[in-house]
């Protein structure tokens, strides 16, 4: 249960890692309230991160959002609407000023809403003075943005798509801490500008058009199932194969819409491919890839440097980007 904390001195910062889902969430069961269409589960990361500053702007007429340095009044609609539900917690009508920086390109398939929206709630809940719980942080976030929810906490961590008409049961919760099993991830950067189609619009196109969405939803509860199992076992290799026949098939749904969703780039399946072949020659490595051209190459630990090694070599990549398991949403 939420609480007002009468100390807060009206400004705090926070910082969020980006996650990325190793079985995917792809499409809203509820457009409004921002619920997802299925579970899904995920880690978050220690390398990419939103740090995000909310101040009570006393006498201001409206919120403020800079966004790296920039400010960014076309994302404010969704930044105070994600605010006014801390305000009306905090029984406040105060607008803030909102600064926020990621270390990592913005809006190109890295999940910088996910770590942004979670930056956001941890910081202003601390600037209104409330003392939340976890899983109220995660429902707020998730309103914001559906992968938020997760970045709420660290390590593994899973999303319940939920039923219930008021989103109340849709929220986020860990699985395993990362320091339990210490899997190592590199990023392959193959584009750094914003995608043409955004995860959202993408969503709804895929469900409107897709002929295998259906049965993407319907397939998505076993996966769940296995991919839990997996972690709590430390077992890399079924989750290896889940994770990347998962990614495949939210891929298969977006391609198959009308028009279709085609996020990768050349560099992206030569990547895919250098993956695989690592992993027949017996490198403990799996890819995932989100709604962005960006591959996600997950290596058990002692297995990064090779995966690294290989990756570079690949034409057209831009940018590797190592990172560890990192913590949940911290005020700093």
């Amino acid at each position: 249960m939420s609480t007002s904390n009468n100390d807060s001195s009206g400004v705090a910062r926070a910082r969020a890692g980006a996650n990325f889902a190793l079985v995917k969430y792809w499409g809203k069961a509820d457009a409004r309230l921002n619920v997802p269409a299925v579970g899904s589960i995920s880690i978050t990361l220690d390398r990419l991160y939103t740090e995000t500053t909310v101040e009570l702007a006393a006498g201001a007429a409206s919120d403020e959002l800079l966004l790296n340095g920039v400010r960014r009044d076309e994302d404010l609609p969704k930044i105070s609407a994600c605010l006014d539900l801390l305000r009306r917690k905090a029984g406040s009508a105060q607008r803030v000023r909102v600064a926020s920086r990621n270390n990592f390109p913005t809006g190109a398939g890295l999940a910088s809403s996910a770590s942004g929206f979670a930056a956001l709630v941890r910081a202003a809940e601390a600037a209104f003075g409330l003392t939340l719980s976890p899983r109220e942080r995660s429902i707020l976030a998730r309103q914001g943005s559906g992968s938020a929810a997760r970045s709420i906490f660290g390590g593994f961590v899973e999303m319940h798509a939920g039923t219930a008409p008021d989103g109340s049961d849709s929220f986020a919760e860990p699985l395993l801490d990362g320091a339990d099993w210490p899997l190592e991830v590199v990023i392959a950067v193959t584009a750094k500008g914003a995608k043409e189609i955004g995860s959202r619009s993408g969503m709804t196109r895929s469900a409107t058009s897709s002929p295998y969405y259906a049965a993407w939803v319907a397939e998505q509860p076993p996966d769940l199932a296995a991919g839990r199992k997996a972690i709590r076992a430390r077992d890399f290799a079924p989750l290896a194969e889940l994770a990347e026949h998962n990614c495949l098939k939210m891929h298969a749904a977006a391609l198959a819409a009308r028009p279709p969703l085609v996020y990768w780039n050349g560099a992206t399946v030569e990547c895919l491919h250098t993956v695989r072949r690592l992993r027949a020659h017996g490198v403990p490595v799996f890819f995932t890839i989100d709604a962005g051209p960006q591959l996600k190459a997950v290596c058990a630990p002692g297995a990064r440097a090779t995966v690294e090694n290989a990756l570079r070599d690949v034409p057209g990549v831009l940018e590797l980007m190592p990172s560890a398991l990192g913590p949940g949403a911290e005020l700093c």
